[in-house]
C-alpha cells in the first residue's frame, strides 16, 4: 500500500472562483483514474506551513502507483492545469512501517 499526497498552494486568491475550480475538477479527474484509493482533498489548519491544501490517495502497491503516474488523465491534468495553478507544492509518498 502506498499513500501519496501532495500539499500545495495555489496561485489563485483564496475563496476565488477559480481556487474551488481546481479543487472540485482536480479531484473529479484524478480520482476517476484507475487505482486510485481513498481520494481526500484537504484544507490546512496550521500556521506552521505555508501550504493551504492537500490531495491525498492511496494505491494497494507500486504497480498501480506507477500506472496513475503515467495514465493520460494525470498528465493532462499536470499539464494544463497543476503547472500552471500550482505556485509551491511537496510530494510525500508513504507505505506503512512495518
Amino acid at each position: 500500500m502506498i499513500r501519496h499526497t501532495v500539499a500545495f498552494t495555489l496561485i489563485h486568491a483564496p475563496d476565488s472562483p477559480e481556487e474551488r475550480d481546481f479543487l472540485s475538477s482536480g479531484p473529479a479527474v484524478l480520482a476517476a483514474i484507475p487505482g486510485v484509493q481513498d481520494f481526500t482533498v484537504s484544507r490546512q489548519v496550521s500556521p506552521k506551513t505555508g501550504y493551504r491544501f492537500q490531495f491525498a490517495m492511496t494505491f494497494a502497491d507500486e504497480a498501480a502507483y506507477a500506472a496513475y503516474n503515467d495514465h493520460p488523465d494525470h498528465e493532462h491534468f499536470v499539464v494544463t492545469r497543476w503547472m500552471s495553478e500550482v505556485a509551491e507544492f511537496e510530494e510525500l509518498d508513504f507505505t506503512p512501517y512495518p
